[in-house]
């Protein structure tokens, strides 16, 4: 059997470029949440991917933003610690927004943060602009930084990702693999049900409110059957976000829960049975549990 390669990739990129989309793609699952919300990304979820004898694990960091709570800030040092640890970088970028003051900001980081390693360039929503455009977005960019490949692609239609993933592939060192071949992520499965809880209810309400709840698995109990009961309990910060979340006659926790429930269901493959709870917690932002099972580290948002 030829070598087997191994390695991490740490996709970075400004809020909403899309990087989710493309993780789910390459890894061809959902593995990270998607939303129109900016921000969704939390945790560093990671995916797992084969490519011939090639184990590509990625790492979806949150969104390079400037951070303005506890919360951001221990978001955005997962995001750069996601970069400095891996083996390759892909920095994603949207091709109609161009090069702007937060593309600026990671650009300047990137040369410090990243030792030298193989960074890939991916301009995304290829579709939304003419090739002139393209082009020279491309060149732009390279002569800001020594980019070691560019490619054009559409996460969300698929174009270009399997050039990417090849190239990416190819590059990463020769190892054994370090998951199973079956195993598509390493995130814990009870933070990947919060997430997708957490997903819906972001569709679902289209007020600030998304970015100040959480959603947490409180309880995971296999069943005889074959089935699955998870309790979950969202987290929100006031008495009139409670209401929101609960909606009219608790519609809206309703249609959230059927919605997260069928998606589990077809995630995990069996029957579950999903119980929410929505609890008030004024001060969540600022207690150490709540980052822990998200993945972060409360002390990076001091």
């Amino acid at each position: 059997m030829a070598d087997t390669r191994c390695g991490f990739v740490a996709l970075i990129g400004e809020p909403n470029a899309g990087k989710s989309t493309l993780l789910n793609r390459m890894v061809g699952a959902k593995v990270s949440i998607v939303t129109h919300k900016v921000q969704t990304t939390r945790a560093r979820i990671r995916g797992i991917a084969i490519e011939g004898d090639t184990q590509i694990i990625f790492v979806d960091t949150p969104g390079l933003f400037r951070p303005r709570r506890r919360l951001d800030r221990a978001m955005v040092t997962a995001a750069w610690s996601g970069a400095a640890d891996a083996d390759m970088v892909v920095l994603l970028i949207e091709a109609h927004r161009g090069i702007t003051k937060g593309v600026e900001a990671i650009l300047d980081s990137l040369a410090e943060r990243t030792d030298n390693r193989p960074i890939a360039l991916a301009i995304n929503k290829i579709d939304k602009v003419k090739s002139d455009v393209l082009l020279a977005l491309s060149a732009k960019m390279n002569e800001r930084f020594p980019f070691a490949e560019t490619f054009m692609i559409s996460a969300e239609k698929g174009f270009g990702v399997d050039d990417l993933k090849s190239w990416l592939a190819g590059k990463l060192p020769v190892g054994p693999w370090l998951y199973p071949e079956d195993q598509i992520a390493d995130a814990p499965m009870r933070m990947l049900a919060a997430e997708i809880t957490r997903e819906k209810l972001t569709l679902r309400l289209h007020q600030e409110l998304p970015y100040q709840l959480t959603v947490e698995t409180e309880n995971w109990q296999d069943r005889k059957d074959g089935s699955v009961r998870i309790d979950q309990i969202v987290y929100v910060m006031r008495d009139g976000h409670k209401g929101i979340a609960l909606g009219p006659k608790g519609e809206t926790i309703k249609a959230v829960s059927m919605a997260a429930r069928q998606e589990l269901k077809e995630f995990l493959g069996r029957e579950v049975h999903l119980f929410l709870q929505v609890k008030v917690r004024p001060k969540w932002l600022e207690e150490p549990e709540r980052y822990s099972e998200m993945g972060l580290d409360f002390k990076d948002g001091a």
